[in-house]
């Protein structure tokens, strides 16, 4: 019975991860959808005002104190690590106004490559040959999917490896803060700044909509907003090792979207560089997931290990 109900949760993880890659399709095409039309400050905008319900509403409901959610040991890192947030979100709407949605979100899944290569400077992670050759690897991956010089693929796909780099410093200083800080604290830096950012600045570009582009979004914001909440749930019922592959199922509802909507059909290049990310990603989270499970090996406390007279192996 205690195996089931593991299976379960495990299953019902992955269910969740599922909804967010989903969920973030969903939020990336409105995304694409208005931006011809409206300024991307102002798209981001409404994406943080949403977020920022939803981050209230979390908070009523895990009965949290508002001063212990503000208070803080790492100012500078945690506005930091918001400024570079903003900037990978307004970066992101602006290039996926020119490419398609699934080239876009193929060429963001480069990020654990530049995390793993970052990781050894600014976190003094040791990587070994094997994890730099799929690092190198994957972006041979995405060299396929832009084909420089070739001008098949227009020129902001470029930004979207810049938004992969930014994305990457954000998921570094996330792992930086984890060890000392709340993660509502953090949740709660990167919202409020990114609402309060915007809000100066939106006065300046705002673009007049009618009423069923704010319900777009609007839904983009609110899409946004579920997509966290999903990911909390999914890492409440299944470990980071198992879900975090499925992340690369986005690619299939981003393909289905794009087809959907724009018409788009990934040629044989892009759907060969987008294999060689993916392969490269999971390969690099295998062999992170192979050293975690040493060094948990290693450390483990003597008195906890299993006697030569024990008859667990």
């Amino acid at each position: 019975m205690h195996g089931e109900t593991d299976n379960a949760r495990t299953l019902r993880g992955i269910l969740f991860m599922l909804a967010t890659v989903t969920c973030f399709s969903v939020t990336d095409s409105i995304a694409k959808y208005v931006s011809p039309d409206y300024p991307a400050f102002q798209i981001v905008w409404t994406r943080y005002v949403f977020q920022s319900a939803f981050l209230l509403l979390f908070l009523l409901l895990t009965g949290h104190k508002p001063l212990g959610v503000v208070r803080t040991g790492r100012l500078g890192l945690q506005l930091g690590r918001a400024t570079v947030n903003i900037l990978s979100n307004c970066l992101f709407v602006f290039a996926v106004g020119f490419v398609p949605l699934a080239d876009a979100v193929a060429l963001g899944f480069v990020a654990p490559l530049i995390v793993t290569a970052l990781s050894v400077p600014l976190l003094r992670e040791r990587v070994g040959i094997r994890r730099w050759s799929a690092v190198l690897v994957g972006f041979a991956g995405a060299m396929v999917m832009i084909r420089p010089g070739s001008g098949v693929l227009h020129w902001a796909s470029s930004l979207i490896i810049v938004v992969a780099g930014l994305y990457s410093l954000y998921m570094i200083a996330t792992r930086v803060l984890s060890e000392t800080e709340r993660p509502a604290t953090t949740l709660f830096y990167v919202t409020a700044m990114g609402l309060g950012s915007m809000s100066l600045v939106v006065p300046f570009v705002w673009t007049p909509a009618p009423l069923e582009i704010w319900a777009l979004m609007a839904g983009q914001g609110a899409m946004s907003g579920l997509a966290h909440w999903c990911l909390i749930k999914a890492f409440e019922h299944a470990p980071v090792s198992v879900v975090a592959p499925f992340n690369y199922a986005q690619i299939v509802s981003a393909v289905a979207i794009g087809y959907a909507v724009w018409g788009d059909v990934p040629d044989l290049w892009s759907v060969a560089g987008a294999l060689i990310i993916v392969l490269s990603g999971l390969y690099v989270m295998h062999r992170e997931g192979a050293a975690a499970r040493g060094s948990s090996a290693r450390v483990r406390p003597l008195e906890s290990r299993p006697r030569p007279s024990d008859p667990s192996p």
